[in-house]
C-alpha cells in the first residue's frame, strides 16, 4: 500500500501560492516607495553618478520656498473633496436606476461606462477640443442659444479652468464607480427584502435599513479608490491645462513630476511624492480602520 504525500499546512500553502504576486508587489511598488522617500533626502539632477544627502533641506525648500507647493496643496484638495463626493453621487444614483428592470438596461451601463476604457489623455484631448473659445462645442452651443454673455475661455481662465477639467474627470470616472455599485446593489439579499416589504416597509424603509447597511463594504471600497485616484489626478489635467493657466490647476502630482522631469531637481520632486504618500495614508487609514471596525460590531 503505497503512502501518500503528506500536504502542505494550510498556512504554509497560502504563502506559496501568495510569493509569487508578493515578489512583483515588492519589486514594483514597495521598492520604488522607498526609493523616493530615499531619494527625498537627496540632491541629485539625474544626470550626476551619485546622489548627495542633504537630509531634510528638500522638505524645508518645498514648505517655505516653492512659490507653487501651497497653491498644489489646495487645488489637490479641493480636487479630492469634490471627486470623492460628486462623481460617486452620480454612479450612486445611475446605479440605482440601471438596476430596475427598465429598457434598454444593458445597453445604458455599456454607454455609462464606456467613458472609463478610454486612455486619459485621449479625454483630455476630446475636452481640450470642446471647451476651445473659438471652434470648440459648448462656446458654439452657447452662440446658437444666443447665449453670449456665457462664452469664455473655459481652460484659460484661472478662475473656472479647474472646475472645467474637473467636469471631464467626472464624465469619465462616473461608470468605474457605477458598475462597484451595481455590483454591491446585485449582492444584496431579496429575501431581507422581501421580508422588510412584508413587515411593511416602503422603498425608503427598505433602502435605509436593507440595502444601504449591505453596500457598507462596497461604499468603503469606491471611497477609499476614488480617494487615491483623486490625490494622484495627473495625466488628465496635464493635457488639458498642464498645470495653468497660472498654476490654477496645478496638482502635487504634476507638481512633483515637473520637479523631477523637467526642473532636473529629483530630491524635491520626491519630497512633493512623499508629501502626497502621507496625506494618503493620514486618510485613508483611520477611515479603513473605522469602516473594519464597524463591520465587525454589526456581525
Amino acid at each position: 500500500m503505497s503512502k501518500t504525500r503528506p500536504s502542505l499546512r494550510p498556512s504554509l500553502q497560502g504563502y506559496v501560492l501568495l510569493g509569487p504576486a508578493l515578489i512583483v508587489y515588492l519589486l514594483f511598488a514597495v521598492y520604488p516607495m522607498i526609493d523616493v522617500i530615499r531619494m527625498s533626502f537627496s540632491s541629485w539632477n539625474g544626470l550626476s553618478p551619485q546622489a548627495k544627502f542633504v537630509g531634510i533641506a528638500n522638505y524645508r525648500a518645498i514648505l517655505t520656498q516653492d512659490p507653487v507647493f501651497w497653491g498644489a496643496l489646495w487645488n489637490t484638495l479641493i480636487w479630492t473633496s469634490a471627486a470623492v463626493i460628486i462623481p460617486n453621487l452620480i454612479a450612486f444614483g445611475v446605479a440605482l436606476a440601471l438596476n430596475q428592470n427598465i429598457p434598454g438596461r444593458s445597453g445604458l451601463r455599456i454607454v455609462f461606462y464606456l467613458p472609463v476604457i478610454i486612455a486619459s489623455i485621449a479625454v483630455a484631448t476630446i475636452w481640450k477640443w470642446m471647451y476651445d473659445p473659438f471652434f470648440g462645442l459648448f462656446n458654439g452651443l452657447l452662440t446658437s442659444w444666443g447665449l453670449t454673455g456665457w462664452i469664455m475661455d473655459w481652460l484659460g481662465d484661472k478662475t473656472v479652468a479647474l472646475w472645467s477639467v474637473f467636469v471631464a474627470h467626472v464624465w469619465q470616472s462616473v461608470g468605474f464607480s457605477m458598475v462597484l455599485f451595481l455590483a454591491g446593489l446585485q449582492s444584496v439579499s431579496t429575501t431581507l427584502i422581501e421580508a422588510a416589504r412584508i413587515d411593511g416597509a416602503g422603498r425608503w424603509g427598505v433602502f435605509r435599513y436593507v440595502t444601504l447597511p449591505a453596500l457598507v463594504p462596497t461604499i468603503t471600497v469606491v471611497f477609499v479608490l476614488s480617494l487615491i485616484n483623486s490625490l494622484k489626478a495627473f495625466d488628465i489635467v496635464y493635457g488639458m491645462t498642464g498645470g495653468g493657466p497660472a498654476q490654477s490647476t496645478q496638482m502635487l502630482a504634476m507638481w512633483a513630476y515637473t520637479q523631477s522631469m523637467q526642473l532636473g531637481v529629483f530630491g524635491r520632486g520626491a519630497a512633493v511624492s512623499v508629501v502626497l504618500l502621507l496625506i494618503t495614508l493620514i486618510v485613508v487609514i483611520p477611515y479603513m480602520r473605522w469602516m473594519f471596525k464597524r463591520e465587525d460590531m454589526g456581525r
